[in-house]
């Protein structure tokens, strides 16, 4: 899914944008709902950055609109569209107090005493931050300052709040306190956010839709589940969480399947993808989850209509809530599982074993970036 299910409050249409001899953002297309949480997220360098900011119009794109509730923004002056920027940084007055930082935007736009005040305290208590009025920025933790910065922005009660990597100076456990604050306070106000990070994890918890960057270009947009449980491409499986891409040429037909060459004793079953004809002989890229994967004896028999593969462990890592395999493939693949460790572990189990991997086929996902097809399948 690449489009928003209501009326569209952002949109970029074949943005690109160039600094110097660097291509930063090339042909961007994104739409982000009225009152979506909706995230970007890729490495550095990826663009996502950047087309935040020609959102928030620091920079100006070479080619392409950006729209903000139907209406083109390019060359409209940042402090005149109605969105406000959170940034790592906090950005901070350390000689104001917390009230003072909060209500600094309504004074600049000349808002009456009265409405200040109630506004002030409105979205402090919205940030749980109700009695630290009087403090200064200094007196606060990592936490609370960017809190502050939140009820700065959403005080001026923009259509949009554009968030760049927010959370990224705190320390792992109140990341993951803030990340649910977010999300409860987007919620209460009902306004888009706009959300730029490189942590994957954080973009699956928070995010309503989200789109995946890589070299400046847009390479999956869609829900969560469908980023995580269906990636597009090579770069969304390996960068999303971990996932083992296998590549190997069709052989033929097994009913429904396509059937993948493999090693004897293996078996390697692929649903044909909707969006293009497969050719006999095209090697085939497609991708599995670690804990789709079950762990077996070797010896252990296996239905027809289950993938298998037959390895050596190479590495044992135990984590607690489950246990990683690194296994290496008798076709000299590496492929990773996740055994659940739902009973007490007392050994999680010993490299240079030989084991077996089983799974359902239809849990393996056809990556879309690869060769067009030269000779079709009979049934």
């Amino acid at each position: 899914m690449t489009d928003p299910e209501g009326p569209v409050e952002v949109g970029l249409y074949g943005v690109t944008k160039r600094f110097a001899d660097t291509l930063a953002v090339d042909d961007v297309t994104i739409t982000i709902g009225r009152g979506e949480f909706f995230s970007m997220l890729g490495p550095s360098g990826c663009g996502k950055t950047t087309s935040l900011r020609m959102i928030a119009g620091f920079e100006e794109p070479d080619a392409g609109r950006v729209e903000l509730t139907g209406r083109d923004i390019v060359g409209v002056a940042p402090y005149k569209r109605n969105v406000n920027t959170v940034f790592q940084s906090y950005a901070l007055f350390p000689h104001l107090t917390v009230a003072d930082n909060v209500a600094f935007g309504l004074r600049r736009k000349k808002v009456g005493k009265s409405e200040i005040r109630d506004r002030v305290k409105r979205y402090l208590d919205l940030v749980q931050l109700r009695g630290y009025d009087d403090r200064r920025p200094s007196q606060l933790s990592g936490g609370q300052q960017q809190r502050v910065a939140l009820a700065r922005a959403l005080v001026n009660e923009p259509a949009v709040l554009l968030l760049d990597e927010p959370l990224g100076a705190l320390d792992l456990k109140l990341r993951k306190q803030m990340q649910l604050e977010l999300m409860r306070i987007q919620r209460e106000v009902g306004v888009t956010f706009v959300y730029v990070t490189h942590d994957q994890e954080e973009a699956l918890v928070m995010s309503d839709r989200l789109a995946v960057m890589s070299q400046g270009k847009v390479e999956q947009i869609g829900y969560p589940e469908d980023i995580y449980e269906r990636p597009a491409t090579r770069f969304v499986a390996g960068f999303i969480g971990t996932s083992n891409i296998i590549e190997a040429p069709v052989v033929g037909r097994s009913g429904d399947f396509l059937r993948v060459a493999s090693a004897p004793g293996d078996r390697l079953l692929v649903s044909p993808p909707g969006d293009r004809a497969i050719s006999a002989g095209q090697k085939l890229a497609f991708t599995v989850r670690p804990e789709k994967l079950r762990v077996a004896a070797e010896n252990d028999p296996v239905p027809d209509n289950l993938c298998t593969i037959v390895g050596t462990v190479v590495d044992v890592v135990y984590q607690g809530v489950s246990t990683q395999l690194v296994v290496c493939t008798d076709e000299g693949d590496t492929l990773v599982a996740f055994r659940q460790n739902n009973e007490r572990v007392s050994d999680a189990g010993v490299p240079g074993s030989r084991t077996r991997l089983v799974w359902d086929p239809d849990l393996n996902v056809v990556l879309t970036d690869e060769p067009t097809p030269e000779k079709e399948l009979s049934a």
